[in-house]
């Protein structure tokens, strides 16, 4: 699974708060970012984040001078941080659900900055989406249950422990999905071999 650290971009243009907006903007154009991260002002600080959008709602919507204005006035802060190690599906919906654009990936320090672009560009999840490949594990994970409660027996505990591992998978696919999961391949396989359902309760209730 891809992580932020492997298509953030590393190269961070960075901007103190008492800089003025007009020196933030000027440094927008000259890097060619629409993003600037704030710097803290001592290693216990939070980063906070600027962008186009923040000049333009908020100095000169309101005819503002952006010579007068300082970065700490307009900036958010503190700015949500994304960890390295976050999966790249997981940057995405914490984009989603927080409607960002662009967010700093952060772990002690400032490490890069990850955007929707990357997400987009950088992935392979237009060609090859989570859920498909999920899905191929997933039909993975039930031959190898089979197969393991086939030479250990329905009532060994590796036998649980596999079912286990395919039900987990089952519902990250079906979160990935949007969908409800309406029977697991371990009922399925209880409909074959119903002794494999009372084996397993019996497990659960004396571990």
């Amino acid at each position: 699974m891809l992580k932020a650290s492997d298509i953030m971009t590393k190269d961070v243009a960075t901007i103190r708060c008492s800089a003025t907006v007009a020196e933030a903007a000027e440094l927008m154009e000259a890097r060619g970012w629409g993003t600037l991260i704030v710097e803290r002002r001592h290693p216990q600080d939070a980063y906070g984040i600027i962008t186009e959008r923040d000049i333009v709602y908020k100095v000169i919507a309101f005819g503002k001078d952006p010579s007068q204005v300082r970065v700490h006035e307009v900036m958010t802060k503190p700015c949500i941080v994304i960890n390295p190690d976050l999966g790249v599906e997981y940057v995405a919906r914490l984009f989603a659900d927080h409607h960002l654009l662009r967010a700093p990936v952060i772990h002690g320090e400032l490490l890069g900055i990850i955007s929707v672009s990357d997400i987009i560009t950088k992935s392979n999840f237009v060609k090859q989406p989570r859920s498909v490949l999920l899905e191929q594990e997933v039909k993975q994970a039930i031959q190898e249950a089979r197969a393991v409660c086939d030479a250990k027996g329905i009532n060994a505990t590796e036998c649980a422990a596999a079912w286990d591992v395919v039900e987990e998978m089952q519902a990250e696919l079906a979160h990935q999905r949007a969908e409800k999961l309406r029977k697991t391949a371990f009922e399925e396989y209880c409909e074959e071999f119903p002794e494999a359902w009372s084996a397993r309760i019996y497990d659960y209730l004396y571990r």
